[in-house]
């Protein structure tokens, strides 16, 4: 079709695929709005790009408004629409603080700009808005931002503990961000003082005006495990409800493979394809396989093919990108698609057919992938392994679980294979933190009955090698094909990071062999370098405080941490959104090389910038609710002695973690021996003015549980005496 708009429009060919009806696309309609002088009505635009028809009128519509919700657009009292960076409005994100204050995150700031208490009045934490940054005199400089509209509120719901004294009633938030919300007796529903509820926002908070709300849920009063989850889903805004439109599909989801609707694919039932999870994994998404060759190893990576059954804005689309990633939290998942889907037809499960999508590779002795290759695979895994039984066969040789010959022999090539890419990876320069973690176990009465500490195995570190290296060749293939999709990228670390990290090593008496800009293999040698030092722990948690946040892109940026120049996600479509774009893009290049790709350089940057935000949810999520469950766990230790190590200085106290339990908990300035203490943020410690004693990161002290705030998530300790 050709374009019959007045206006020039690059994107009228995908616009026409896509609608019955097309019209101009953003980027048309932006270029056109930036050229006129003035602010124009919808009638005014529809009328000089010549839109012609009713359903078109309604289109322009829906595409100015949506515009001005992510804030390209203004709209003026007069309903005239605008471009918001010619008026030099900043859109940002607020980040509040509970001290009444906030600050305005925004990535066309190099700074986040400050809102005082009396700007605050208006939004709530999470807010998109646009704001007028200007830099104010009164703050040294800094920039401070005017807020001029909401965009879009961050919570419709709040979820907290009810105070209802003295006739008034009000939300106290479980996230601390968000100021206290008024419930008029009217609405309160029945519920009672202290209970946990959910509130429905009512009216926004507006100058000198609180939010007011209704509530819609009583959890109940005692906090255990599954209330616990249920408070921080409210609170960090997690779907997890299935729209009606996912409901209805989940009927349709096959339970075996479609041959006949399966497309192409490449028949690999054969070959002895295995998965390695933990013991409790339900959802299978990737399972490899290695031989010899007569120049190093083969390795297959074969991950479900999730794009076959999860079209592009279907409605098990939309909502997968509106979740953008399943989180975990102790004995329960999140998923980011329906269990049909990630616990069945996706998953690679035992000895069922399934589609994947394959990387094939060939990598020689020194660990070097000298060729790969991407095809759609009919496939069956031959056993479903565990981290646990896998180490137990590597280690010791033998086979309680009864894995065929040809199971046992492409294990014993896979641990051969393993340490030359370990090898390959340490040669590179891949910077390896030693980390321990806990696992939290919940109780049949909901409660958490322990918290203990398990190692990462050479089985886990098998498949993460063996995951790396297919996702390198995504990363290369798509790059090599110039398509638009999802990177996964991690910048070295900031200049200023850098300096306070070679401060801190200098103070040690290190020198290490780089100066402002430090490479991967440079972290790499000064890693090797401390190895045998005591005060080893320290300097690790420096470095890796050092260390930038990795995102999603749509463009290539590499990923210093491993220390690779092309890095993208391709394992795990099941769980991550990225993974599934990676996937469909690889699908489109091998199969559909001669037809419009889906999205623009535009749309996925677009969708890479969200799945950053779903990534950093999730994650918060997770933390919040173990810091609850193990606020719970310690509640039963109040009044005992332990030992744990500093894993945090700030100018008011030291955090120290209980290594057993990998729980947190403060020592107050004051209740350290009396003195002044000088805060030193490069070398990481307190020092007192009149007797000297120094408190630094890792030190080793003796604490006694004082006080638990499980509403708070805050463990108070009292300081007994150095380890």
């Amino acid at each position: 079709m050709k374009n019959p708009f007045n206006i020039d429009d690059p994107e009228f060919a995908a616009q026409a695929e896509k609608y019955e009806n097309p019209i101009p696309s953003r980027s048309a309609l932006m270029a056109f709005l930036d050229s006129e002088k003035k602010f124009l009505k919808k009638g005014a635009i529809a009328d000089q790009i010549g839109i012609s028809n009713y359903e078109q009128l309604a289109g322009l519509e829906a595409r100015l408004n949506s515009m001005v919700r992510d804030g390209q657009l203004i709209v003026n009292r007069r309903g005239g629409f605008g471009v918001r960076k010619k008026l030099q409005l900043i859109q940002g994100r607020v980040n509040a603080h509970s001290d009444g204050f906030g600050f305005l995150i925004s990535d066309e700031l190099d700074n986040d700009a400050f809102i005082t208490p009396r700007q605050m009045r208006m939004v709530m934490d999470g807010d998109e808005v646009v704001a007028d940054v200007k830099v104010s005199d009164s703050k040294a400089g800094k920039s401070e931002a005017f807020i001029v509209e909401v965009i879009k509120r961050a919570h419709a719901t709040v979820a907290g503990k009810l105070i209802h004294e003295e006739g008034l009633a009000y939300l106290s938030a479980d996230n601390n961000s968000i100021d206290n919300i008024m419930i008029p007796n009217e609405s309160l529903h029945g519920a009672q003082h202290n209970d946990y509820v959910i509130v429905n926002i009512k009216k926004y908070p507006y100058q000198h005006r609180p939010a007011f709300g209704e509530v819609i849920a009583v959890l109940g009063q005692q906090l255990n495990h599954e209330l616990s989850m249920q408070l921080t889903i409210v609170s960090e805004n997690l779907p997890h409800e299935w729209p009606a439109d996912v409901e209805k599909m989940r009927d349709k989801i096959p339970q075996q493979v479609d041959h006949k609707a399966a497309g192409p694919y490449k028949d690999i039932r054969q070959l002895p394809l295995i998965t390695i999870d933990g013991e409790d994994s339900r959802d299978f998404d990737d399972a490899v396989y290695v031989e010899p060759t007569a120049k190093g190893y083969k390795l297959l990576v074969a991950i479900a093919d999730v794009s076959h059954y999860v079209t592009p804005e279907s409605p098990l689309d939309k909502e997968a990108y509106n979740r953008g990633t399943s989180v975990y939290f102790p004995g329960k998942v999140i998923p980011m698609l329906p269990l049909e889907l990630s616990n069945g037809i996706c998953s690679l499960n035992p000895d069922q057919e399934r589609l994947s999508m394959v990387c094939e590779m060939h990598i020689d002795g020194a660990g070097e992938i000298q060729s790969y290759e991407f095809y759609r695979g009919l496939m069956t895994s031959h056993a479903r392994c565990t981290y646990d039984d896998v180490w137990q066969f590597l280690d010791t040789g033998k086979n309680p679980n009864q894995w065929s010959q040809k199971v046992t022999e492409s294990l014993t090539h896979q641990y051969r294979l393993y340490h030359i890419l370990q090898q390959e990876k340490h040669k590179r320069g891949g910077i390896e933190f030693n980390s321990t973690d806990v696992s939290i176990h919940i109780g049949q009465d909901g409660m958490v009955d322990d918290i203990q500490q398990y190692e990462r195995n050479d089985a886990h570190k098998l498949i993460e090698n063996f995951m790396i290296a297919a996702n390198v060749c995504a990363a290369r293939f798509l790059e090599k094909h110039k398509i638009p999709a999802a990177f996964r990228c991690h910048n070295p670390p900031p200049e200023a990071k850098v300096k306070d990290l070679l401060a801190f090593l200098k103070g040690l008496g290190i020198r290490p062999d780089f100066k402002e800009d430090p490479s991967p293999k440079d972290f790499t040698r000064l890693l090797d370098k401390i190895q045998h030092r005591e005060d080893l722990d320290l300097i690790e948690q420096v470095m890796l405080r050092s260390q930038s946040m990795a995102t999603y892109e749509a463009e290539n940026c590499g990923h210093f941490g491993l220390a690779l120049s092309h890095y993208a996600h391709f394992t795990s479509p099941i769980r991550r959104y990225p993974d599934l774009m990676v996937h469909r893009a690889i699908n489109h290049i091998l199969y559909h090389k001669n037809k419009p790709y889906i999205y623009t350089h535009e749309q996925a940057a677009e969708r890479c910038e969200r799945c950053s935000m779903t990534e950093r949810r999730a994650e918060s999520a997770s933390r919040e609710v173990d810091a609850r469950l193990k606020c719970l766990f310690m509640q039963q230790f109040v009044g005992e002695t332990m030992v744990g190590k500093v894993s945090g200085v700030t100018r008011f106290g030291l955090f120290v973690q209980l290594e057993q339990y990998q729980v947190d908990g403060l020592i107050h300035v004051t209740s350290l021996p009396n003195d002044y203490y000088q805060y030193d943020p490069v070398k990481h410690q307190l020092v007192g003015e009149r007797g000297g004693e120094r408190y630094r990161l890792t030190d080793k002290l003796n604490i006694k549980v004082a006080h638990v705030d499980v509403d708070d998530r805050k463990i108070d300790f009292e300081y007994v005496g150095k380890a």
